[in-house]
């Protein structure tokens, strides 16, 4: 506001040539104390643009002649009107009007007669009406900008909870599925062998599996109910992956593990890669028809490999739901997943997850 006021402070100078009356003291000090005023229009609006009209009228009460102070008055209009106050811009604009007129008459000749006071009630016109436009225009495009914001939020929260389902459902997918399908093989077993010993240890290999998927689900339901907080059982990750051959190994299968050396998993792909080999394994189980089968985890740069192949006579089709599942955990980590074929037979997993892949 400086450059106004050095703006009005140079016209009342200009205007007077010079400073010598105290009337044009006191004008001079009319100015100095508007435009300090402008320095407060944006807290107090109404107030300063009410003490920028009465300073426009004190001018021209004391030089009788309207003058550059009028800037002043302009941006204290201004700001009125862009900070909503529409009714009482106008109000202060017809006054400023009036003031200018009676300031102007006291010079005004039959040439120049009303000329100077409608070319200054046109220019408050068109401060007050384009302001106005602007800001009706700002105010739609801000309530157009909430309304998409509104609307990303939504589908933002849709989103999260289609991503939250499916999370839940290949879960209980991976635990159920998995240990109901050592429980079946293991029942039939039981139900099919004479043998007393062999039954009693399909029965205690139930018990194990009965227990571990308990254990599992409420895991996975003490998750949900911490809305959001860490679980009070920490998730399966690849230092359990003995516990998950040994159990997948009393179906019948034979399962080597060929583990390299690897640094520390973040704990999101730790999960992915138990729960794709628990996954293949089941399929191994189910479908196969395989004898044995060969799990390998080893590294590859920034990535990891999960590999699952086995000999059994399963060919590539429709996928299911558990390969679904597995295709989505690795693509969630911005990572892979492959089926079909192995090089020497049977069928193969191979994953690849990086292990700075964001979940």
């Amino acid at each position: 506001m400086s450059v106004v006021g050095l703006v009005a402070v140079g016209g009342l100078v200009t205007q007077a040539r010079g400073i010598d009356s105290a009337a044009e003291w006191a004008a001079l000090a009319v100015v100095l104390v508007s435009a300090v005023a402008l320095l407060w229009r944006r807290r107090y609006p109404v107030v300063v643009g009410a003490v920028a009209l009465a300073a426009v009228s004190a001018y021209g009460a004391l030089l009788h002649r309207p003058g550059t102070i009028m800037l002043v008055f302009v941006v204290a209009l201004y700001t009125v009107v862009d900070e909503g106050h529409l009714a009482i811009a106008v109000g202060l604009g017809l006054a400023s009007v009036v003031a200018f007129a009676v300031a102007d008459s006291y010079h005004r000749t039959p040439e120049n007669a009303n000329g100077a006071t409608l070319l200054h009630a046109g220019w408050l016109v068109a401060v007050i009406v384009g302001v106005t436009r602007n800001r009706r225009s700002y105010l739609a495009e801000l309530r157009a900008r909430v309304a998409a914001a509104e609307r990303n939020k939504e589908e933002e929260a849709r989103r999260r909870a289609t991503d939250e389902r499916l999370r839940i459902a290949r879960e209980l997918h991976d635990v159920l599925g998995h240990h109901l399908s050592l429980i079946n093989v293991q029942a039939s077993a039981a139900l099919h062998r004479p043998d007393p010993d062999r039954s009693e240890q399909a029965l205690t290999a139930i018990k194990q599996t009965s227990r571990e998927t308990l254990r599992e689900l409420r895991a996975a339901l003490d998750a949900l109910r911490q809305d959001g907080e860490s679980p009070t059982a920490p998730a399966p990750g690849l230092a359990h992956l003995d516990e998950l051959v040994a159990a997948a190994g009393q179906a019948g299968v034979d399962i080597r593990t060929e583990l390299a050396e690897t640094r520390p998993l973040p704990p999101e792909v730790d999960l992915a890669a138990y729960r794709i080999v628990q996954e293949a394994l089941t399929n191994v189980r189910r479908h196969a028809g395989a004898t044995s089968a060969v799990v390998r985890v080893r590294p590859d740069r920034d990535d990891v490999l999960v590999e699952v192949d086995d000999d059994g006579t399963g060919v590539p089709g429709a996928p299911g739901t558990g390969i679904l599942g597995m295709n989505e955990r690795a693509r969630a980590l911005g990572g892979s997943l492959t089926t079909g074929p192995g090089p020497d037979g049977g069928f193969r997993v191979r994953a690849r997850l990086p292990l700075g892949g964001a979940a």
